[in-house]
């Protein structure tokens, strides 16, 4: 079952950072339609040969994480667990349902707030996928409350209003997936300012809280120490990746590696969450 579940999370990353790729070439019309790729077939040809692959590639994964997908849920049932099999479920059916706002998103051109919306209902899967991880060697324990938990929760609910920013600092810049695609029309300075103003806010939250579980101590907070340390790097990485993106005019391989980051920041920021509220000595 780990295998399904590691395979699951490293798949909902990696489409990720597909989905990127698709934007970043300007592919995201490739496919001008859906769920064909043209009007007269399901696969690309002809003229839109370089643009409509990327797309149809991206398009292709869906059936690996669908696989994926109804393998752990198989293997998951076969278990008695209600957990995992609650969290297979919304994995296996939260893929169709991201294919068809993909299509919806291609048949109203790549509306911004569409785009934003498939990326973040990709997060919330990955989250899940690390709840299924995590859930695997044994049943999480009964949540708990105090101060860490509480600050945990901050972290979670702003990390979230970070990346719902990030959506829409990206939806009014150049990388659009096409270069015929409008804009959500707002300012990119001033949203990438609100963005960065957030960053910091959720920057203060995760050091705040390795001091208080420092403070707290004993051994139920090892692991949720571990969890915090590899969120804080992993978003000074991320930090560090978008400030020189900014400062260098958006260049295609560092926002792709910024989207990256993106991902895992959504799965360690639901890493950090369970382990504070369900320590596992």
């Amino acid at each position: 079952m780990k295998p399904l579940a590691w395979a699951t999370l490293v798949a909902q990353i990696a489409i990720v950072v597909t989905g990127g790729a698709v934007r970043l070439t300007g592919s995201g019309l490739g496919c001008p339609t859906w769920p064909r790729c043209t009007d007269e077939s399901f696969s690309p040809h002809g003229e839109l040969e370089f643009h409509s692959a990327i797309e149809f590639g991206n398009r292709m994964l869906t059936f690996a994480l669908v696989a994926i997908a109804v393998a752990t849920f198989v293997v998951a049932w076969r278990t008695r667990r209600r957990e995992l099999r609650l969290m297979s479920l919304i994995i296996a059916l939260g893929i169709p349902a991201q294919a068809v706002i993909g299509g919806i998103t291609v048949l109203t051109d790549l509306n911004p707030w569409l785009v934003a919306l498939h990326l973040l209902c990709s997060m919330a899967i990955i989250g899940v996928s690390v709840r299924l991880l995590l859930s695997v060697e044994a049943p999480l324990p009964p949540a708990r409350r105090g101060p860490p938990a509480v600050l945990a929760w901050a972290t979670f609910a702003t990390a979230w209003v970070v990346l719902y920013l990030g959506t829409v600092v990206t939806g009014s810049g150049p990388h659009a997936g096409d270069a015929r695609t409008e804009r959500n029309g707002l300012d990119p300075l001033q949203m990438s300012q609100l963005h960065a103003d957030i960053v910091f806010l959720f920057m203060g939250l995760v050091i705040g809280l390795l001091v208080t579980l420092h403070v707290v101590g004993g051994p139920a907070t090892v692991r949720a120490r571990r969890a915090v340390v590899a969120l804080l790097v992993i978003s000074l990485a991320q930090g560090t990746i978008g400030f020189v993106q900014y400062f260098t005019d958006l260049p295609e391989v560092l926002v792709g590696f910024h989207m990256l980051g993106a991902a895992l920041v959504s799965a360690s920021v639901t890493w950090v969450l369970l382990r504070v509220r369900r320590p596992v000595v």
